[in-house]
């Protein structure tokens, strides 16, 4: 049984093309100094809070048991005055990321629609409708957060990966150790799932294209649908459609909360380890071991894990956005293949009668459409060429042509 031309998909590649990100970095270039300025605010607040663990250690071990009210009294002043500026930092980032990631969505768009216009009906022919418009709407704009969001998020949590890393250190290598054990754990977890994800999403990709491709041309055509009775049909079409499409999700989102559930349990897991170590050198006289210094660098384990937590997401997206940036750039590379030649003239308007005197046409060769036909349109009239749509049936020499005023 023949398969409907909406549930075919395209062919899908497993290797994970750089490219596609290569070309996506040529939109962001002209907007480095905005990406630029919102790392740097975010790299200096996220700096400034990693202190907040080491104050509370002192309040707890010093402040506190001494009752040193001033010394309490700064840490809080310090902790506001880092609170302001990371809350301004904030604002002032999601503002510029934000129009940064809107720009290159809209550049990105107004690239691919004016490629549209040059390309020859011949791009058109074996294409729905439905399938071209959801490169330039849907997948440029499944494209917003990673651009406003993503990019700047993931360089600034490599940066606080090293931060607080270093912070871990100065407070503990015993507990560091503990705590980068999970990593080859995790890193174990994305090795078995990213292939697998990769495909699914790209499947995925594929279903919502399909789907949105027939949606489209069934509205286009609704007056043919009911005019024949085709209700029953269409929706059957539809219903399958869309089935593929909600199987095709589930299965991909299934590998994207793979990701968050292991890193959490392998941060709780290092910090009940850290807990259960840190307790047991307390009960054995430690000095160098106290509640301060396991409670903060429980704060540190739990940061530590979420910038890992927010690159795992970023991955997730980043493989989703590979799927929809190979349609997108494949869309903007078909060849163009009528251009003007170099050096030519210029249409000027075209003014009063237009005559046709033994015009030939065809869509493919050995397949006439038009053969030697004559005629004039004077100002004001609007001719219609009117024929059979089976190509069985386009080798009638003449097919007729309508007048009207």
């Amino acid at each position: 049984m023949a398969r409907n031309r909406y549930d075919i998909d395209e062919v899908l590649e497993d290797s994970f093309d750089v490219n596609q990100l290569k070309r996506l970095g040529q939109y962001i270039i002209p907007y480095k100094k905005k990406m630029i300025l919102a790392i740097i605010l975010m790299l200096t607040s996220s700096a400034l809070t990693m202190l907040f663990p080491i104050f509370f250690a002192n309040v707890m071990d010093v402040y506190i048991p001494n009752s040193d009210m001033r010394g309490i009294l700064m840490v809080s002043m310090l902790t506001l005055v880092i609170t302001i500026y990371a809350t301004i930092s904030l604002r002032i980032r999601i503002r510029l990321t934000t129009w940064v990631g809107q720009s290159i969505i809209k550049q990105l768009r107004l690239d691919i629609f004016e490629h549209l216009q040059k390309l020859p009906f011949s791009y058109y022919d074996d294409r729905p409708h439905g399938k071209i418009q959801v490169r330039v709407v849907n997948y440029i704009n499944s494209l917003s957060d990673l651009l406003s969001n993503g990019i700047v998020n993931t360089i600034t949590d490599g940066f606080n990966l090293i931060f607080i890393v270093v912070f871990m250190l100065y407070l503990n290598v015993r507990f560091t150790i503990i705590t980068l054990i999970g990593l080859p754990i995790l890193l174990t977890i994305v090795v078995l799932v990213k292939k697998r994800q990769r495909r699914a999403w790209q499947i995925q990709s594929n279903k919502q294209s399909n789907l949105n491709a027939y949606i489209a041309e069934s509205l286009n055509g609704i007056r043919v649908t009911q005019a024949f009775v085709q209700e029953e049909h269409t929706r059957n079409i539809f219903n399958k459609l869309s089935h593929s499409y909600r199987e095709s999700w589930m299965k991909a989102i299934k590998y994207n909360f793979i990701m968050e559930p292991s890193i959490d349990m392998i941060a709780f897991l290092t910090m009940a380890v850290i807990y259960i170590v840190g307790i047991n050198y307390m009960a054995g006289g430690s000095d160098y071991v106290t509640a301060g210094l396991i409670i903060a660098f429980g704060a540190y384990t739990w940061r530590f894990w979420q910038p890992i937590n927010t690159l795992a997401t970023f991955y997730n997206s980043l493989l989703t956005a590979i799927s929809y940036l190979e349609r997108i750039f494949e869309t903007i590379d078909e060849p163009v293949e009528v251009k003007d030649v170099e050096g030519a003239t210029k249409m000027p308007p075209i003014v009063g009668e237009i005559t046709f005197k033994d015009v030939s046409f065809s869509y493919e060769e050995g397949h006439p459409i038009l053969n030697r036909i004559n005629f004039t349109a004077h100002a004001g009239q609007s001719f219609a060429i009117v024929g059979p749509t089976d190509r069985r049936m386009a080798e009638i020499p003449r097919p007729g042509l309508g007048l009207a005023r």
